[in-house]
């Protein structure tokens, strides 16, 4: 009785976080909305669109439309995750997604008059929605913490260090906390008594299993479920692998299937097709912008302007992967591959400007447009870089199944040093659960990380290809661990 009961507040303090975070959300939105309103009703119909004759039904689907726009890329975007993402990121997140939205409505209006406005009052609008959302949405992340405090976790794991995911969890202080770590006994029995006892103490109101042998694990899940705890897992390749699986019923028993190859004949055709047009049309709006680049970098140090580097793309075929250059002519001049530090002297002052701002990455729309690459998927790696990261993770030839992309599922979600093991199971979570909208989501995505400046950032002096060697040695447990595992369950 006493269990139910707990679940039972457990549930209406679910339901009240979620009603909250929608309320949020969408008082969020109104607030734009009206000040969209606003300028609309003083400044646009007045003054700019009063030879279009708006009657109320106009007015009203003018803010509808605009309403749709933002709610779109707000959510998109992330804005409405009030107390799960960082309060800086939610109010980026917000402030990017009325910009585009306030682009779009620009662009309405002007076809719909057949001139340009006067874009004034719309910076003046952004910068008075910008202002509201950022004083918004610190008084709404107090409030919403204040209410719900961190997570209490009892991080089960394994014989791997949890240094790494500890670290994880203490950067977000605000949603999560560990109050208690255990390692997994063999005693099965012994490891339901320690989860029941921290969970029925208010000690801990989560489970968090980390590196736990998979048969462990699934007890541990089972036994979670049956009792209404919460769990959190990360997950292992093959988990990565099976949220790809196709459900079947071709039986009496549920089936799913994993397929031989990724992409069907018309996703790889629509794929293609999007590439070209795309690709096409970007050369020859950036244009402008390459010319300015190949000039600086000329004048900088008279060196080439283009840097032609081998990759590998889909069945690991290498290719000629092109980019501005950023770095000196010498700066691999001992022949060994090296992945960009923070703060490193090889890079040139151009170059510094031009990888910020990502131009250095726009020589390859020509790659994209020959066909060796595609707009999204897996970052092309070099072949040296690959054979190093083959000899810890022999999955990582996993991720060439399908062709390389300019950006992916590991750079919007992912860091630029997040570790290689991290970025093979985001770059397996795209090519699992490929679509075509998956695609255009993404490279809606990559248009907010070319300004988020965590995207940026350059790996730790002390790693090597954003892999620590205390992470490959870890690594290569884990595989000898899960080798025995497979041993003793026959598996191999």
């Amino acid at each position: 009785m006493k269990r139910n009961e707990h679940e039972e507040r457990l549930r209406r303090m679910e339901t009240w976080k979620r009603l909250i975070n929608l309320g949020l959300s969408f008082l969020s939105l109104a607030i734009t909305i009206a000040i969209f309103g606003y300028f609309w009703f003083v400044h646009f119909q007045g003054s700019l669109v009063e030879q279009l004759h708006f009657y109320k039904n106009g007015h009203i689907l003018e803010l509808a439309i605009y309403g749709v726009v933002l709610y779109m890329f707000t959510k998109m975007y992330g804005g409405t995750r009030f107390g799960y993402l960082k309060n800086t990121e939610i109010i980026f997140s917000q402030v990017f997604a009325t910009a585009i939205a306030d682009i779009f409505i620009y662009g309405e209006l002007s076809l719909m008059a057949f001139e340009l406005f006067w874009p004034g009052f719309f910076l003046w609008m952004f910068v008075a929605q910008a202002i509201a959302l950022i004083v918004y949405t610190n008084i709404a992340n107090r409030l919403y913490r204040h209410m719900f405090p961190p997570r209490k976790l009892l991080l089960l794991h394994g014989e791997r260090s949890i240094e790494d995911i500890c670290g994880k969890f203490a950067s977000r202080k605000d949603k999560y906390k560990i109050t208690r770590k255990e390692l997994v006994r063999k005693d099965m029995q012994e490891n339901y008594r320690l989860i029941m006892e921290a969970y029925e103490s208010g000690e801990c109101n989560a489970v968090v299993i980390w590196d736990v042998a998979t048969m462990d694990r699934n007890k541990l899940l089972k036994f979670c479920y049956a009792n209404s705890i919460r769990v959190y897992i990360m997950p292992k390749i093959t988990d990565v692998i099976m949220t790809g699986a196709e459900e079947l019923h071709v039986f009496d028993s549920p089936m799913l299937l994993t397929r031989e190859y990724s992409l069907t004949m018309e996703q790889r055709f629509l794929k293609r097709l999007i590439d070209v047009i795309c690709s096409l049309l970007l050369i020859i709006i950036t244009s402008p912008i390459m010319l300015l680049t190949a000039i600086l970098i000329k004048i900088g140090d008279r060196g080439p302007v283009l840097y032609k580097q081998v990759r590998c793309t889909i069945g690991q075929r290498e290719f000629q992967i092109l980019k501005f250059r950023s770095m000196r002519v010498d700066a691999e001049k001992d022949g060994q591959a090296r992945l960009a530090q923070k703060n490193d002297d090889r890079i040139t002052p151009v170059g510094r400007v031009i990888r910020k701002c990502r131009v250095d990455e726009l020589p390859q729309l020509f790659n994209i447009l020959k066909g060796d690459m595609s707009f999204i998927g897996p970052r092309p790696e070099r072949p040296e870089i690959i054979a190093e990261y083959l000899e810890v993770m022999p999955e990582f030839v996993y991720r060439m199944k399908v062709k390389a992309g300019l950006a992916g599922f590991a750079q919007v979600y992912g860091k630029y040093n997040t570790t290689p093991y991290d970025k093979l199971k985001l770059d397996l979570t795209y090519i699992e659960n490929y679509s075509v909208w998956l695609d255009v989501k993404l490279m809606l995505l990559t248009l907010k990380i070319l300004f988020w400046p965590d995207s940026t950032e350059g790996v730790d002096a002390e790693q090597i290809t954003a892999l620590r060697k205390e992470k490959q040695e870890a690594l290569e447990r884990q595989e000898k661990l899960e080798w025995q595992e497979k041993k003793e369950n026959g598996d191999e």
